[in-house]
């Protein structure tokens, strides 16, 4: 007798092939039958109507803190993920010394917005090196699988010290020691490395992070590990400062290790063509051997902006600072005083303060023309005459005004500002990213910019968006959409027990109401450790998701289940 048997539903296995109709059959924590008429389960399920898809498998996450204290992962798990990969960006918490905790911290704070008073009391520092690091979330129980990926920045302060925070190059030493300890933590289990040469990630200082300058042989001789190790991928967000030389060394490093290189690709407001650019050298490295992958956003990183939120277009001005201090009662009671509202927006946004963002969200400054009101449902594809500017002009008003009167309405009051990804006022470019079969998709970034950015929620917005209700462009197909986030992202890193219904397999399992499923508006709670504020995101339709066979939640609550667990690459 099977321990589940998920009846009649509507099979859509994670292949890309044709949805059909039959039952689903867990045992043992593994799928026993997929298709036809199972025997009997101990329990039941009847599924007519349902679709059943297999658990999503979110390769870009920053739960790197947070999975060592929380056992649910929320909102990735609310959303069908049942196995998430962290350590991206380059960002992480091992290896790491005592003296470079707080170092560590910041770093993750100014780049993946992660409050640090939550981290400080949430981590418990119960390793040093980085397979100590994969002990201690092995030691825990959880509601969905985790895997882990070396990150740059705690690796290269960890061997170089003082000497990587001031940027210096590392030396031939410097890059022996960093190959050593990358290849202990792939031995260990870790999915692969990242690193960072972007100026979208600075310090809390406004400082560029310990890797931005790293020179091509320090990420030769540290990529060179994947390949003495034989499994994991090297990944990498870049400016592709010269992108000739940066896809050079990127395909040498491929063809040299025979191991996947991948690095973050959008649209970007400063460059219309560069993402076109970029693939041609990613389609030329493949031609030449090397498995170059541009790893692709689903929709427009968009941040969002409120009176309760990290970022407005107000918040940058010296008169709006002394209201961030205040509690958001009490701050919306100032926000609708009209001598404060006339002083703010007589204000200019301070040089300093701009200064101190990411290259992109600099932009906050002049483009209303990108940013909208986030409605419930929220609209990520909206139109250009529904933006700021283009109200403000209806309206005779200045977007200034037209901001800051609905902010100051309701702190619940969002504006999504799309800060890469939406050069035309359409998704056109992400759907031709979406459909070439050298990206791997990712970019969810779950755990992170926890008071900017939320798009945790993107796997269910996947089938949403663009297989169900895309109105302005071309959908995809609901089967191409689902292998997109399973056995595409669990083969290309590594995950192979996962990722397709098929017997054998591991039973990770979604079953939802395909035509149910709604995405509500993003909310501000403040439930982590010392307080600290995330923005999360609700979603209606998932009906049970299973983790190696166990319902860790029914109808949208938690069953209590916590089958998740540490998977350490190369024993799997």
């Amino acid at each position: 007798m099977h321990d589940t048997v998920i009846r009649g539903g509507t099979i859509v296995d994670g292949t890309g092939k044709p949805a059909f109709t039959g039952d689903v059959a867990l045992e043992g924590g593994r799928i026993a039958q997929v298709g036809g008429k199972a025997g009997p389960g101990r329990r039941e399920i009847q599924a007519d109507g349902l679709l059943v898809t297999p658990g999503w498998v979110d390769a870009h996450t920053h739960y790197d803190g947070q999975a060592t204290w929380d056992p649910v992962l929320a909102p990735s798990s609310w959303h069908g993920v049942t196995t998430i990969l962290f350590g991206n960006c380059g960002v992480g918490f091992a290896p790491v010394r005592q003296t470079h905790h707080e170092e560590l911290i910041g770093l993750m704070e100014a780049v993946e917005e992660i409050p640090g008073i939550a981290l400080a009391e949430g981590l418990k520092w119960n390793w040093e090196s980085f397979p100590e690091f994969l002990d201690a979330l092995d030691s825990m129980q959880r509601t969905i699988d985790v895997a882990a990926q070396v990150p740059h920045h705690p690796l290269r302060v960890y061997v170089m010290g003082q000497r990587a925070i001031d940027l210096e190059a590392a030396t031939a030493d410097d890059i022996a020691t960093m190959r050593r300890l990358t290849a202990e933590g792939l031995k260990a289990g870790a999915f692969g490395f990242t690193t960072s040469r972007t100026n979208s990630h600075k310090t809390l200082t406004g400082g560029m992070v310990p890797s931005r300058y790293s020179e091509v042989d320090e990420l030769l001789g540290i990529g060179r590990a994947l390949g003495d190790v034989g499994h994991g991928a090297f990944g990498m967000n870049s400016d592709f400062d010269i992108e000739e030389s940066e896809l050079a060394w990127m395909t040498q490093l491929g063809k040299e290790t025979g191991r996947p290189v991948w690095f973050l690709l959008t649209d970007r407001p400063t460059d219309d063509e560069r993402w076109r650019r970029l693939m041609e050298g990613v389609k030329s490295a493949r031609a030449q051997g090397a498995m170059v992958t541009a790893q692709v956003a689903g929709r427009p990183v968009g941040v969002l902006l409120g009176a309760d939120t990290a970022l407005n277009p107000f918040s940058i001005r010296p008169s709006y600072q002394a209201l961030l201090k205040l509690p958001i009662a009490e701050r919306m009671r100032r926000l609708q005083d009209p001598a404060v509202r006339a002083e703010i927006l007589a204000d200019r946004p301070s040089e300093a303060l701009v200064g101190r963002l990411s290259q992109f969200r600099q932009h906050i400054v002049r483009r209303w023309h990108r940013m909208f009101k986030l409605g419930d449902p929220p609209d990520y594809e909206p139109p250009a005459s529904e933006s700021i500017a283009a109200i403000a002009e209806r309206e005779g008003r200045t977007p200034d005004e037209v901001a800051y009167d609905y902010m100051a309405a309701d702190p619940a009051n969002l504006i999504f500002f799309p800060v890469t990804g939406y050069n035309v006022d359409n998704h056109d470019v992400i759907h031709s990213m979406l459909t070439d079969d050298a990206t791997v998709l990712g970019l969810g970034d779950g755990g992170a910019h926890c008071s900017s950015i939320l798009d945790a929620g993107v796997p269910t917005w996947m089938l949403t968006h663009w297989a169900r209700d895309r109105h302005r462009g071309a959908r995809l197909p609901l089967e191409f959409v689902v292998k997109r986030q399973t056995s595409e992202t669990a083969e290309f890193f590594g995950f192979h027990d996962r990722g397709v219904l098929a017997p054998g397999k591991k039973a990770d399992v979604n079953l939802l109401d395909y035509e149910g499923l709604r995405l509500h508006k993003p909310e501000v709670w403040y439930d982590l450790p010392a307080g600290g504020r995330r923005l999360m995101q609700r979603v209606e339709g998932y009906k049970a998701t299973f983790v190696s066979g166990v319902p860790v939640f029914e109808n949208g609550e938690h069953t209590g289940a916590l089958p998740g667990r540490l998977v350490r690459a190369g024993r799997i």
